[in-house]
């Protein structure tokens, strides 16, 4: 077969983004492990890219005559995996993931981009009935009363032109926040990847506090937030100066209309750090008549970035929802809890990201080598599972 098998997968992990000494020792707190690490955490890895996130289905596809295909010398069953999930150290796999990054950075995988962001931002996943770990955070109704539980987390996501490459996540328990997981994220992060490696950060508007801007500017990162009415004073002076003013400028993205107003010379709020504010205004008109409006705030200095640039920067606010959260969740199971314990769902998670990050650059990068064009997910899903069909022996009769 020419195209993807879980074979070449293996191959393209250990050698092409040198992982093999992790898979053989991700941090397996295993006392007296009777099944090799890398044969689980393999198994989970492909079992990811095939679709088939539950412990059940992966201990279906290791003990049915698809295994030799998916490069595994033996079966085992969903509690193997769950006792190994809730003893792995989450710390091998962040510092693989971010591995991974920078040696795609040295490949010249984002070189098709000027800028290289970071997107933060927070969901929830898992839903359950009764409280059974410290992530359970409970939903409560009209009289105050739980009716289930959720488990939140914050992502990290790298973004490039191409390429939308999750990082890492950072849950947080009931008395925490997104807030304060997404400034940790932050920290870990930059300091897993290097203070060079992206240039600045995209987040919602919850994030766009003195301290968390600070945050960004002690780590070396501009930032563009998203401005809304948690910032009274400057989110009232930058509509009293931009409601009534013509667009500054106008510019065709794809089949949208796009107004832009922009000035970066408004006051910064008691506790902020910052000489000015730099705030963009968009009104995105698209062609069935739909327009949405938002303002952003940033410290990019007007010289360096326009206002067109800087309106596609904070675009990319919405790539860690598409290419995050929302195929993190219909296509790799974020939402199915494996097992339900704190350190099994954060690693559940992770390898979650690790997987798609694996898919990406292999789809768009390694795999597209040539002039052909890159598989789409569902066409790279197809080969894979094509892969794991056992030929059948020709009828000569």
């Amino acid at each position: 077969m020419t195209g993807p098998t879980p074979r070449k997968l293996l191959g393209f992990v250990q050698k092409r983004l040198r992982l093999g000494r992790y898979l053989r020792a991700p941090g397996d707190g295993r006392r007296r492990p009777q099944i090799p690490a890398h044969t689980l955490l393999w198994a989970i890895l492909i079992a990811q890219l095939l679709r088939e996130v539950s412990f059940h289905a992966v201990e279906a596809l290791v003990r049915s005559r698809a295994r030799r295909s998916l490069g595994l010398g033996r079966g085992f069953g969903d509690d193997a995996l769950g006792y190994f999930t809730e003893r792995l150290d989450p710390e091998p796999t962040r510092q693989a993931i971010a591995s991974v990054l920078r040696q795609a950075k040295r490949n010249k995988a984002f070189d098709d981009t000027w800028l290289i962001g970071l997107v933060i931002d927070g969901t929830g996943a898992g839903r359950c009935s009764k409280e059974r770990c410290s992530l359970c955070h409970p939903v409560l109704d009209s009289n105050k009363q739980p009716t289930c539980y959720l488990h939140h987390f914050c992502m990290a996501s790298v973004v490039g032109a191409a390429l939308k490459l999750p990082v890492d996540v950072e849950p947080y328990a009931v008395g925490d926040s997104e807030y304060n997981s997404g400034r940790r994220l932050l920290r870990r992060v930059v300091g897993n990847l290097g203070a060079r490696f992206a240039q600045f950060v995209v987040v919602d508007g919850g994030f766009a506090t003195a301290p968390f801007l600070h945050t960004a500017g002690e780590l070396g990162l501009s930032v563009i937030a998203r401005l809304k009415g948690n910032l009274p004073e400057l989110f009232a002076a930058a509509q009293a100066r931009f409601i009534n003013q013509p667009a500054h400028t106008t510019v065709q993205v794809g089949r949208d209309r796009v107004e832009l107003w922009d000035a970066d010379d408004f006051l910064p709020w008691d506790t902020l750090r910052w000489p000015s504010v730099r705030v963009l205004r968009y009104r995105q008109h698209k062609p069935d008549g739909t327009v949405i409006e938002a303002y952003w705030l940033t410290d990019l200095p007007s010289s360096k970035v326009g206002s067109a640039s800087l309106y596609r920067l904070a675009k990319r606010r919405w790539q860690i929802e598409n290419e995050g959260f929302n195929d993190g969740k219909t296509r790799h199971g974020m939402e199915h809890v494996s097992r339900h314990d704190a350190n099994a769902l954060l690693m559940g998670w992770l390898l979650a990201a690790f997987a798609m990050t694996i898919e990406r650059l292999y789809r768009v990068r390694f795999a597209r080598r040539g002039t052909h064009p890159a598989l789409t997910p569902i066409e790279f899903f197809r080969l894979l599972r094509l892969a794991l069909c056992t030929p059948a022996a020709a009828d000569t009769s």
